[in-house]
C-alpha cells in the first residue's frame, strides 16, 4: 500500500511540475486513477503482490486498414545490366557497329558491363495499395524516373550518324557504335524513362506492413525521356553527349518484388530489346526497395 501511495504521489508531482490542470479522477471499483492524460491500474490480488501498471495518453484502438493507401517520394538502389543476343555479323554490315582499323572486330565482348559498377535508380513519386480481398490480396500500382547506367569496360563510343570516323568517305545516316582510338577510364551509356508498374500483390500480415512476407508480380510500361553517354580520358577529358542512338522509345518489363519483415528486394526484365536496330540487348536489375507500398 506504502508502494502504491508514494508512486501516486510521485505521479502527481512530476504533474505539477508541467503546469498542466487536467482533472483527476479515481474508479475505486476497477482500481483505476486518470490523471488527465496519464491512467494508473492497479493489478493484483490478495495472493500475490500489487503490481502497478501506468498508461501515457489513452489506450488506443486498432486502427482499421484502408482501403486505398498512398505512398509518396521511395526510391530503389540495385544493379543493371543485360543479355546479349545481337547478330554481330549482320550488325556490321549494316554500318550499326564500325571497329577501328587494325583492330578485331566489335563482337559481344566488347558490349560486357562492368557489373559492380552498372546501377539502376529508380526514384517514384508516387505508389499507391488498392485492396482487392481482406487487404491480403492487394492491387499496386506507381509512377516515377527509372535511371540506368550501363557501364562498359571497353572503348566503345556512340554516334548519331555521320561520317565513318575512319573512313571519312562513308557517310552513315543512322546511328552507328563505334571502337573509339582513346581509352576511357569511365564509359557509360545512361537512359531514364518515366515509368508505370502494375502489380498484384500478396501481403501474410496486413496489420503490419513490416512484418510477414510481401510478395508482388506484374508488368511496367516505360518510356525513354532521356539518354546520354558519358566518358572520361586523359586526352578528352570529361565528355557528355546526348542523343537517340537508335534507341527503342516504349520499354515493357515485367516486375517483382519480394519483402520479408522491412527487407524488400526488387527485380525486373525487359524481352524487347534496348535497341530499335540490329543490336539486341535485354535489360534488367536488381536490388533493393526502400518502401512497403
Amino acid at each position: 500500500m506504502k508502494k502504491t501511495l508514494s508512486a501516486i504521489a510521485l505521479l502527481c508531482i512530476c504533474h505539477s511540475s508541467f503546469a498542466q490542470k487536467d482533472s483527476i479522477f479515481v474508479n475505486r471499483d476497477k482500481d483505476t486513477i486518470s490523471l488527465g492524460g496519464i491512467i494508473i491500474l492497479k493489478k493484483g490480488n490478495p495472493e500475490e503482490k500489487n503490481r502497478i501498471t501506468v498508461t501515457l495518453g489513452k489506450p488506443q484502438k486498432n486502427r482499421k486498414n484502408s482501403n486505398l493507401t498512398t505512398h509518396s517520394l521511395f526510391l530503389d538502389l540495385g544493379f543493371a545490366n543485360w543479355t546479349d543476343n545481337t547478330d554481330y555479323q549482320s550488325a556490321t554490315s549494316n554500318s550499326e557497329l564500325i571497329s577501328r582499323p587494325g583492330s578485331s572486330a566489335i563482337g559481344s565482348k566488347d558490349f560486357k558491363l562492368r557489373a559492380g559498377k552498372s546501377s539502376n535508380v529508380n526514384i517514384w513519386l508516387i505508389g499507391q495499395r488498392l485492396n482487392l480481398a481482406n487487404h491480403q490480396f492487394n492491387l499496386k500500382y506507381a509512377l516515377g524516373f527509372e535511371i540506368f547506367n550501363y557501364r562498359f569496360k571497353s572503348n566503345l563510343s556512340f554516334s548519331e550518324g555521320g561520317f565513318n570516323p575512319y573512313d571519312h568517305n562513308q557517310d552513315i545516316a543512322h546511328a552507328f557504335i563505334y571502337t573509339d582510338s582513346v581509352s576511357f577510364s569511365k564509359n557509360k551509356l545512361v537512359t531514364k524513362y518515366l515509368t508505370i508498374p502494375v502489380m498484384l500483390n500478396f501481403r501474410s500480415n496486413p496489420e503490419y506492413s513490416n512484418r510477414g512476407v510481401n510478395l508482388s508480380a506484374g508488368v511496367s510500361f516505360g518510356y525513354l525521356i532521356g539518354s546520354r553517354t558519358k566518358q572520361k580520358s586523359s586526352e578528352r577529358g570529361k565528355q557528355k553527349n546526348r542523343g537517340d542512338f537508335d534507341l527503342e522509345r516504349w520499354k515493357f518489363a515485367y516486375v517483382g518484388e519480394i519483402g520479408i519483415g522491412s527487407i524488400n528486394l526488387y527485380g525486373t526484365y525487359s524481352p524487347k530489346s534496348l535497341f530499335r536496330n540490329e543490336l539486341n540487348f535485354q535489360p534488367y536489375a536488381i536490388g533493393l526497395r526502400f518502401s512497403n507500398w
